[in-house]
């Protein structure tokens, strides 16, 4: 997989992506970082400036359209170059218009080869620059941040897990949060068995695989009803699930995917 950024700030995006599990994976060559500042792709004469007043007036100012083309267009040529065929790129706006970003669009973005994300700064991007070159539009949340390089990292390290090889246990990224038919994650305990006075449930001890499975499934079912019920509907639920959601009396919160046959 390779990350391509457009960014007025390389160095934050670098100094995160480059650490941890997905710097491992660089290190590897599991994935690829190509930080590309736009500052580059100024017109000579403003020196390195990207900005400028907004038409119609308003606070804050707004990144030009020619150079966020521009570095787009160096990055899009150099993934030609590499390919040799006519393919479309991905190119992703972050931007809280776009979207909700969530684990079903990571899975889709975890299959190309190229991503390229483009990180807008100050009042935003020149329309006609978005209207040229995005590709899509992703937001992680209804809320409003200085740029779009923390959302970047975000979709960035959500979309490396689900890379081969990225994550040393495969099967990590399998029963994570949100896979599957998208319930919560079970609870995880590590040693010691008893600290400050709270124990380790029992059947984790108990060496029965079987029976450690059913358990994580349950509690995966009782967590997302009480914390998430809207993922509720998508459940994917056998005989041993809905006799235990009747012994729980969650039978309202799981009507959606109790009605399903399949």
């Amino acid at each position: 997989m390779n990350f391509h950024v457009l960014t007025l700030f390389p160095e934050m995006i670098e100094a995160a992506f480059l650490t941890s599990i997905t710097g491992r994976a660089a290190a590897k060559g599991l994935l690829t970082l190509n930080c590309v500042n736009i500052r580059d792709f100024a017109e000579e004469k403003r020196k390195g400036r990207v900005d400028d007043y907004s038409y119609g007036g308003g606070a804050g100012m707004i990144m030009q359209a020619e150079p966020v083309c521009r570095a787009c267009e160096s990055v899009l040529e150099t993934i030609r170059q590499r390919r040799q065929e006519p393919r479309r790129t991905s190119v992703i706006y972050l931007s809280p218009a776009g979207r909700t970003f969530d684990q079903k669009i990571a899975a889709e973005l975890a299959k190309e080869e190229d991503l390229v994300f483009l990180c807008g700064h100050y009042e935003g991007i020149d329309q006609r620059a978005l209207d040229e070159i995005v590709t899509d539009e992703l937001s992680i949340g209804d809320y409003v941040l200085t740029g779009g390089e923390l959302p970047a990292l975000v979709v960035m390290d959500t979309v490396a897990r689900l890379v081969d090889g990225v994550l040393s246990n495969g099967d990590s990224a399998q029963t994570e949060s949100f896979m599957g038919d998208g319930l919560l994650e079970y609870p995880q305990y590590s040693r010691p068995e008893v600290w400050h006075g709270r124990q380790v449930p029992p059947v984790l001890l108990s060496g029965d695989h079987a029976a450690v499975d059913r358990w994580r499934r349950e509690q995966s079912l009782v967590r997302t009803a009480g914390r998430r019920p809207d993922l509720c509907g998508g459940a994917r639920l056998d005989k041993k699930d809905r006799k235990f959601l009747k012994t729980q009396g969650l039978e309202e919160a799981y009507r959606v995917a109790l009605a399903r046959t399949d």
